[in-house]
């Protein structure tokens, strides 16, 4: 699950990594987001029973739950909320809030081009130089992506207060992947959710920011590899 105003695009460097070793993997736009039509779901709750459906529809009994940043918030509500269809989960540069400045929420809300600038000033552990641009930017790059997509995204995390309480009602094997350099999610924050999930691993990545799924994705895919081949035997 990608975070917000985001596509499934965000996990190239990790999908057939994971599919090598096994796994059938799902990557999923949400709605409003990348290839999937309709409006943008509002809030993190609505989402998680999206996956539900989602999941009713393509006849899937079981998942594994890996998010990024506010895909965070949705594997703990929908873990909290359907435990029996989740068989672990993997928590990525997130928290169990994810409260936005106002400033971004105003530039998104315009459409304005300025709050993808903000998101990668505030995302990267340092200035980063990527081959061919940087992702986001390649994502994002319309108003209209803008004001359909990360709006409501950034809408939904800073709207959501559940997520200490599913935190603590979550029952499967969980692992907690943080940066020490994330600026959007400070890692006092991040060490506190894995405190109250039960039966969670806290991986922290050093030299690293928010943006782990592309800083380190060749560090961060062996950790999940080895977490998922322990708790998936």
């Amino acid at each position: 699950m990608h975070g917000s105003g985001l596509t499934h695009i965000v996990w190239s460097l990790h999908e057939q990594f994971l599919a090598t070793k096994g796994y059938s993997i799902l990557s999923v736009d949400l709605p409003g987001h990348g290839s999937s039509e309709g409006p943008g779901i509002k809030s993190i709750e609505g989402i998680s029973e999206w996956i539900e459906k989602l999941m009713e529809k393509l006849k899937i009994k079981e998942i594994s739950f890996m998010g990024h940043s506010q895909g965070c918030l949705v594997g703990l509500e929908f873990a909290s909320r359907f435990p029996k269809l989740i068989k672990s989960l993997v928590l990525v540069a997130g928290s169990y809030e994810l409260p936005v400045n106002p400033a971004l929420i105003d530039y998104a809300d315009g459409g304005d081009m300025k709050s993808v600038e903000l998101m990668m000033k505030w995302g990267y552990e340092g200035v980063k130089k990527f081959i061919g641009g940087n992702p986001v930017q390649k994502i994002i790059n319309l108003p209209r992506q803008v004001q359909e997509g990360l709006a409501v995204d950034l809408r939904a995390c800073n709207n959501y207060k559940n997520g200490l309480k599913a935190a603590s009602n979550v029952s499967c094997p969980t692992l907690c992947i943080l940066g020490d350099k994330d600026k959007m999610v400070p890692i006092d924050k991040g060490k506190k959710m894995a405190r109250n999930i039960n039966n969670s691993q806290l991986e922290v990545i050093k030299e690293c920011g928010h943006m782990i799924i592309f800083e380190k994705a060749f560090e961060m895919r062996e950790i999940v590899k080895n977490f998922l081949q322990k708790n998936h035997k």
